[in-house]
């Protein structure tokens, strides 16, 4: 048994002691029973190295589980209340068709408060504000937890429409507060630029895209994007950045770059991409996801970048520990990107056999087989989480996700080009619109099929059931094909 696999066990244990106790309150005695146990096996069975690591790996179990009380503690219930606080907005505002969503800190008090406006006047990041009205507890849904979704990112109350008075504009409170600020103010920019040369739905999809601005696609195209079984084009999730890493790569390539080039070309693009949509969390978890994959790309041994995907899931545990129960994000970037990481080479020679080679499409055999692995890994979850399946997204996604990453080149162009010359914009802007109305034409016949949608409703146990198969099918596939990783990416 290596190091790293022995590290790998380590992670998976203290990921499990989170997991298991987001769903079942672990008592005390119980959490020190299996601590003394760990500690005896360790103690008696010193010289059996196998028997050293199960009571290893019940250290981190307890470990896990006690990281996870010490959050929920934090988590606090507010009553409804009449309340006058003064508070930092301390996140990009949220801008809905109806109304602005602002994340509030205040030192009166715990946690912060998430503060629904009216649409106008808007207000930015820094801004001091004086805010009366009525702190309430976030409202409970049968189907959807509000409240814990809430609170993996430290927000424990809600206010609707309060009373609000502007005390300073921008009032930004360090170097990294300014420097986060005066991003934000270019997005806002290239948002403009957009708007002003983009009609809807091209302009909030082109927004969602390149800027992370999914708020303003209306319900309408969220729907017919839900249908189609490609709205995570739109977010930037695991499944987004690691697709797009491959893209990247792949187009890095195309124009000349060796590997490592390559590589470069395709970070540093991932990188600018997330400061351009202002660097919030899920991104830079992303970001994270991503880039680990583009390093197993680079060393020629994509398998073993899920040890590094683990290990980066338990730090971002570590930190915060409700993302693994309340971020169904989280969970889809990280089960897309194991998808990727088992499964692509499975497809890539499936796919071979059939004379699908990259020589006579380009790539386009890596992009299907990326983006058919992260679809049969994250599945399971998005039926058990949204209640459907759509029937038309193999074919949605293999005819839209190979144009994603041209549409936010040429995007990227586009709004920068505005922000330099504006009758260059108009000009530049031809080959993006041009993309996105070709997408758009795609999801809008695809979303209109008869039964382009099945309803099947599963309960957690059946979850639990489809991963263990999944899993069991995967080790058997990748272990019967014993298939070469770093022969296949040399292929590029």
């Amino acid at each position: 048994m290596t190091v790293s696999k022995i590290f790998l066990y380590f992670c998976l244990s203290f990921i499990l002691g989170i997991f298991v106790n987001s769903f079942f309150n672990i008592s005390l005695i119980l959490t020190l029973i299996v601590l003394i146990l760990g500690i005896l096996l360790i103690s008696v069975f010193w010289r059996r190295k196998d028997i050293v690591v199960i009571g290893f790996c019940l250290i981190f179990l307890v470990l896990g589980i006690s990281r996870h009380q010490m959050v929920e503690p934090s988590v606090v219930d507010y009553q409804e209340q009449k309340v006058i606080l003064t508070g930092v907005v301390i996140k990009e505002p949220d801008i809905r068709e109806d109304n602005i969503k602002l994340t509030i800190s205040s030192k009166q008090i715990d946690g912060k408060v998430l503060v629904t406006v009216e649409r106008y006047p808007e207000y930015q990041y820094g801004d001091e504000l004086k805010i009366t009205g009525r702190l309430k507890p976030p409202a409970e849904f049968p189907d959807f937890n509000y409240k814990d979704y809430l609170a993996k990112d430290g927000i424990y109350s809600v206010m609707y429409k309060p009373k609000i008075e502007l005390i300073n504009r921008k009032n930004y409170r360090g170097q990294a507060s300014v420097i986060y600020g005066k991003i934000l103010g270019f997005k806002d920019k290239l948002r403009k630029n957009i708007e002003q040369n983009f009609s809807p739905p091209q302009s909030s999809i082109l927004g969602a895209i390149i800027l992370g601005d999914k708020r303003q696609i209306s319900q309408q195209w969220q729907e017919k994007l839900n249908i189609a079984g490609v709205r995570h084009i739109t977010c930037v999730s695991g499944m987004h950045i690691v697709i797009l890493s491959g893209i990247l790569m792949w187009l890095g390539i195309r124009l000349g770059l060796y590997r490592g080039q390559a590589f470069y070309f395709a970070l540093i693009l991932i990188f600018l991409f997330i400061i351009m949509i202002g660097a919030p969390a899920s991104a830079i978890r992303a970001g994270i996801m991503g880039g680990l994959f583009l390093l197993g790309q680079k060393l020629g041994r994509l398998s073993t970048s899920s040890r590094a995907i683990v290990f980066a899931g338990a730090i971002m545990l570590f930190h915060n520990p409700l993302l693994l129960k309340s971020d169904v994000g989280f969970q889809l970037s990280f089960l897309a990107v194991l998808g990727i990481i088992y499964l692509m080479p499975v497809f890539q020679k499936l796919l071979a056999r059939l004379n699908f080679s990259s020589e006579n499409f380009g790539g386009l055999r890596d992009i299907i087989s990326m983006t058919i692995a992260a679809q049969i890994f994250t599945l399971p979850l998005l039926i058990f989480n949204f209640g459907y399946i759509s029937l038309v997204s193999l074919i949605a996604n293999v005819l839209i996700v190979p144009i994603v990453s041209f549409i936010m080149i040429s995007g990227f162009i586009f709004v920068i080009s505005g922000i330099i010359y504006q009758p260059l914009a108009w000009i530049l802007a031809l080959p993006c619109w041009m993309l996105l109305t070709y997408l758009i034409k795609i999801v809008d016949f695809l979303s209109q099929i008869p039964f382009a949608t099945l309803s099947l409703e599963v309960s957690w146990i059946w979850l639990i059931i489809f991963y263990l198969i999944l899993a069991y099918t995967t080790r058997q596939l990748t272990k019967k094909d014993k298939y070469d990783i770093m022969g296949q990416w040399q292929e590029y």
